[in-house]
């Protein structure tokens, strides 16, 4: 009987590992930072798109950001709350909230922006080096994307 190679199924040959580890730990490391502001990691990358673009959709946002409605509400209830954003109902479609940056939002920005620089830094990876990692990491997300619609 021929013996099975198992080699596919050790974790050290896997690439979900590292990238979950560093994942974790990369979200680990904006604790500090975020303290600072008050707010959660997925609070900082909705505020990251709501500095970027001043007015998205409940849709736009879930879409750009990878999640679920169930895990977006609650977040940006805690921004409104704070001041950061506006949520109005859409006219045309009532299921639809439109998210608009506020003044103590864009303020929240100047605070936040050596944040970045710092995360970088500690990764300790060259310009091109981060580079890679990031159009590689995309390029991956993209093509499993596209296999599943």
């Amino acid at each position: 009987m021929k013996k099975k190679n198992y080699d596919s199924l050790k974790l050290s040959n896997q690439v979900c590992f590292p990238l979950y580890a560093c994942s974790k730990e990369l979200v680990r490391q904006y604790g500090p930072f975020l303290k600072e502001l008050d707010l959660t990691y997925t609070q900082y990358i909705v505020m990251m798109v709501m500095w970027e673009n001043e007015v998205a959709s409940s849709r736009e946002l879930a879409e750009y950001l990878h999640l679920d409605y169930g895990t977006l509400t609650p977040v940006l209830k805690r921004l409104e709350q704070a001041s950061y954003i506006s949520r109005e109902r859409s006219a045309e479609d009532e299921r639809l909230l439109t998210i608009k940056l506020t003044d103590e939002g864009r303020k929240l920005k100047d605070r936040a922006v050596h944040i970045p620089p710092c995360i970088a830094e500690c990764m300790g990876l060259t310009m091109d080096e981060f580079r890679a990692l990031y159009e590689l990491t995309y390029k991956a997300l993209r093509n499993m994307e596209e296999k599943n619609n």
